[in-house]
């Protein structure tokens, strides 16, 4: 409910901003009307948005933006005669972004309001004791927003005596399964053993509760998944997406339709920002590093300057001095206190990551994409293994990232490697536009920032 009332708040708001928007153009064509909110409602309930908290948040943008245009699609058939087709276009590709963007933020926001009470998740129980069972409770207690809360741990007749202590308690075994109280939603299971020994000793004993059978699948895609049924075998059909000519295109059409009128809107920003760059330390206000492209080519990154002219010097000065930042530097590869930031200017342009603006022309160019694992310098990229670089080295680099809007600087090397490999993996136009929409709150709430 507090879902449904959030999305009819949003609809309300965008087509409210949306009819202000096409009146100040002065563009002459149907609006929706407000009491159409309803029936956006009603496209989200049927595209599946409310039958549950399972579904993961990459999920949730593919679901609501195939509503939006299932909604837009159906109020357009009363504005047949259409005097003007441009601002047609305009009018509905305004509503559209408006309704995705209102609906995206105002959930988020919902959500993480529905964690903090304690009334997001389906309560859910684990079970088996094994080290795979322990890895899916710690996930889904890091992750409350893929809509799974554990509840506690089920004892099989094959677990072994516990090695390390578990996170949850052991609220019952899988004897007494339909008597175990409080009631949960779903039960997740590591072994196909352990679901057929229950599903064969009491089939109905809890018969609303659903029953998710997992599998470890770190080396292969696990997004967006088909089944196929060959006799008495179950398949798994693994796409690799991102490396198919075609997506390879439509990422690229993509990545031009969003870059280029955002390239012209924040010009008159970069100019600002290399004018203080010069006032506060003499010098270009731009520079270019090359970094590590696709198939190991050589990319020119441009940046606004955030440091001094002799920033290498006071670096090594500074970790010679201080073992402690050393450290930090060779985990991170970045500094919480670095010296080599100009004042006030600096640090503001690297809290909201303004220098990177300048790359909206490498991304019109070619040479990166808006979303993908960051370019890195050799002297970063050679501190993973050799498969992990070439794995990375097949697609394109991007302006912004999964790990720029989940860890940014707060994640280590491991923590890239593997969010660099989930989006490769799983790389699909909605992981895409999910990454993007999250990189506006996490440049704003400057997550991370160094």
């Amino acid at each position: 409910m507090c879902l449904i009332c959030g999305d009819l708040g949003a609809a309300v708001a965008a087509i409210t901003s949306s009819d202000l928007f096409i009146k100040l153009t002065g563009l002459h064509t149907p609006l929706f009307s407000r009491v159409g909110a309803p029936f956006l409602i009603l496209a989200l309930f049927v595209v599946g948005l409310y039958s549950g908290s399972g579904p993961s948040p990459y999920e949730r943008v593919r679901q609501r933006t195939m509503a939006i245009v299932c909604f837009i699609a159906i109020d357009s058939f009363r504005a047949l005669q259409i005097e003007n087709l441009g601002a047609f276009i305009v009018a509905r590709s305004s509503e559209a972004t408006l309704l995705l963007l209102f609906g995206h933020y105002i959930e988020s926001v919902t959500r993480s309001l529905l964690i903090h009470v304690d009334l997001w998740g389906e309560s859910t129980v684990l079970v088996g004791c094994g080290d795979d069972s322990r890895k899916v409770a710690h996930l889904l207690i890091r992750r409350p927003e893929l809509g799974l809360t554990p509840i506690g741990f089920i004892k099989t007749v094959g677990d072994r005596p516990q090695q390390m202590p578990l996170p949850l308690s052991v609220i019952g075994t899988s004897e007494d399964l339909g008597a175990i109280r409080p009631h949960f939603e779903v039960a997740i299971f590591t072994t196909a053993d352990d679901l057929a020994a229950v599903t064969s000793r009491c089939p109905t004993c809890v018969p609303s509760c659903q029953f998710v059978l997992i599998k470890d699948i770190d080396n292969i895609q696990s997004l967006w998944l088909h089944t196929r049924t060959l006799d008495a075998v179950i398949g798994i059909e693994i796409r690799r997406d991102l490396c198919l000519w075609h997506n390879r295109l439509l990422k690229r059409m993509f990545d031009l339709a969003v870059a280029i009128p955002v390239i012209l809107v924040v010009l008159p920003v970069v100019a600002v920002l290399a004018l203080a760059i010069k006032l506060v330390d003499p010098g270009r206000a731009f520079y270019v590093q090359d970094r590590l492209g696709r198939n190991g080519t050589k990319v020119r990154t441009f940046k606004l300057r955030t440091m001094y002219a002799d920033a290498e010097q006071r670096l090594e000065a500074h970790l010679s001095r201080d073992p402690q930042a050393r450290a930090e530097w060779q985990r991170f590869f970045k500094l919480s206190q670095d010296p080599r930031v100009l004042p006030l200017i600096g640090n503001f342009m690297r809290r909201f990551s303004l220098d990177e603006l300048p790359q909206l022309w490498n991304v019109i160019l070619g040479n990166m994409s808006l979303v993908g694992p960051r370019p890195l310098p050799s002297y970063h990229a050679n501190h993973f293994d050799a498969q992990f670089q070439g794995v990375r080295l097949n697609v394109p680099p991007g302006l912004t990232g999964l790990w720029q809007v989940s860890s940014r600087s707060d994640g280590d090397l491991q923590v890239l490697k593997e969010q660099d490999l989930f989006y490769i993996r799983n790389w699909s136009l909605w992981l895409d536009l999910y990454v993007l929409l999250e990189t506006l709150p996490a440049v704003l709430s400057a997550r991370g920032a160094r």
